[in-house]
């Protein structure tokens, strides 16, 4: 498998405090990568860095290219998307529009497929296309703002907190459209509280604490971690352990 990003002793700073120091990750092709972590720990400022929105002190190459003088709509063209944490969706336009938006850069046959792509992934934002974005329920925002980043066509899509606010049974939708990502070519870092949830749909886990990384592998061995079973997945070390 090859490396689509790579993160090399990467710090993040906001002013004199140190959000995230000497992190080191990949992600592959066709890869699920997940970070876990409490709030706090430096998981949403990693990915803001990767994206260009902070300064990072570091190197980050994506698909072969060092990231370091290219601004975020460069890193856009080059197949890099993130979904933030509150999606800035433009509330008062429709489903339709905002999704186009996402497509800015692309040829009106590419937006035709991206929207055949995004309506087959979610059908409900199809039956809302012409509906205001900011009076959709928190899922379908959910929905419409990784349907707008899909647009774009992107090489690896991060994900910041996807699950954030939502009812089970619409998490459970989200994260099974995650899984189908990468069965259609898209990698995917998510970061994502909902710890559970995410070392089961990820190929490969890091945990984050106080802005570093303090354990990586194999989502499958790290789902079975005394220490992360007793921080993030409410289970006792104990119950672990047995």
């Amino acid at each position: 498998m090859s490396t689509l990003l790579s993160v090399e002793d990467a710090h993040v700073s906001y002013g004199k405090v140190e959000a995230v120091r000497s992190v080191s990750l990949e992600v592959g092709d066709n890869e699920i990568v997940t970070i876990i972590g409490a709030n706090g720990a430096g998981k949403t400022t990693l990915l803001s860095a990767i994206m260009g929105v902070l300064p990072l002190k570091g190197r980050v190459a994506f698909a072969g290219e060092n990231l370091a003088r290219l601004e975020i709509e460069d890193r856009v063209a080059l197949g890099l998307s993130l979904v933030p944490e509150h999606r800035e969706l433009f509330a008062s336009m429709n489903v339709e529009d905002n999704l186009e938006l996402g497509a800015f850069r692309m040829s009106k046959a590419r937006t035709a497929a991206g929207f055949e792509h995004v309506y087959m992934l979610f059908p409900r934002l199809k039956e809302r296309r012409k509906q205001l974005a900011g009076t959709l329920s928190g899922g379908e925002q959910q929905m419409l703002a990784m349907g707008r980043a899909l647009m774009g066509a992107p090489k690896l899509l991060m994900l910041d907190e996807p699950s954030l606010g939502l009812a089970p049974i619409i998490v459970a939708g989200i994260f099974e459209i995650i899984a189908k990502l990468r069965q259609d070519g898209v990698s995917v870092l998510l970061v994502e509280q909902n710890a559970k949830a995410a070392l089961q749909v990820a190929d490969r886990a890091y945990v984050m604490e106080l802005g570093e990384f303090v354990l990586n592998g194999k989502a499958s061995e790290i789902a079975t971690d005394q220490r992360v079973a007793a921080s993030y997945l409410g289970f006792a070390e104990s119950a672990a352990a047995g």
